[in-house]
């Protein structure tokens, strides 16, 4: 693992990294924030799967989380959302597909099954690597996430209950296999066969059975993709028939910008903060 950058922030410290991952077959480079209460011990870990187009970046420069999770005492992790490079099959002039639009599956098709692994990537070798060169208590772990890492962070969190004590998100994709704006990108990753995308879809894994024991989602009223790609309603039935508790925040005149993440990033962390025993 190489250290690419690191910074004092809070009394604790934030850090980026890159590492050669045999998962995706590319350098991959992600952020951690490690709070000052790690000194004296290990702490628990949360997770933030990032939206379209962003890399590790965008919430480490406009997420403003670093003073609540230094308050709280808790990791913050922030992966890439795809592989990059130059050899990474990848359509350049399509945001909603390949660089920066990993979409957290695990690609089947050809050309993207070499490289497009960013559920495995997260849940399986970035989770070691975190384990083994940070002070965390991985029997501790949330998980949230933007739009598209919002889709990533609820069905990560739905196959996985055990792994993950916290789940939450900001504005998700809550049924990608039916919005306009991811079911090419599951095609293209997955194939025709739709019945192939409800492993990738947080209502269709509910209606499947998985369950979690609570969700916190906020959605912005006055975001432009509310109605076409987001549709948190749906989510909200799909919780209600299957039992599962489903805080949902409609708030009025935000949008689906990092102006309205970093208003309720603290509010999020500490409803994390509660169910990771702290």
């Amino acid at each position: 693992m190489e250290t690419v950058s690191k910074a004092k922030s809070h009394g604790g410290v934030q850090g980026v990294y890159r590492h050669a991952s045999k998962v995706t077959g590319t350098p991959m480079t992600f952020a951690v924030f490690v709070p000052p209460q790690a000194a004296n011990g290990p702490v628990p870990v949360l997770w933030y799967l990032s939206g379209l187009t962003c890399t590790h970046a965008n919430v480490m420069e406009k997420g403003e989380y670093r003073a609540a999770a230094a308050r709280h005492g808790v990791i913050i992790v922030a992966p890439d959302t795809s592989p990059r490079g130059e050899t990474v099959p990848d359509e350049p002039d399509n945001w909603q597909f390949g660089s920066g639009a990993g979409f957290y599956v695990d690609a089947t098709q050809e050309p993207y099954a070499a490289n497009y692994k960013m559920y495995s990537y997260i849940v399986e070798e970035l989770t070691a690597l975190i384990a083994a060169e940070f002070p965390a208590d991985m029997a501790r772990q949330g998980i949230f996430g933007h739009s598209m890492g919002g889709h990533g962070a609820l069905t990560i969190a739905l196959k996985h209950p055990d792994r993950f004590k916290s789940c939450s998100a900001f504005a998700p994709i809550v049924q990608p296999s039916t919005a306009d704006w991811s079911r090419p990108a599951l095609e293209k990753y997955l194939g025709k066969d739709e019945l192939a995308w409800r492993s990738y879809d947080a209502v269709a894994l509910i209606e499947d059975g998985k369950r979690f024991p609570e969700l916190l989602v906020d959605q912005g009223a006055a975001d432009p993709f509310l109605k076409t790609g987001l549709r948190p309603e749906i989510l909200a039935d799909a919780c209600k028939a299957a039992g599962i508790p489903l805080a949902l925040n409609l708030r009025e005149g935000y949008d689906h910008s990092y102006y309205f993440i970093s208003t309720f990033m603290a509010d999020h962390i500490a409803w994390h903060a509660k169910r990771l025993g702290l």
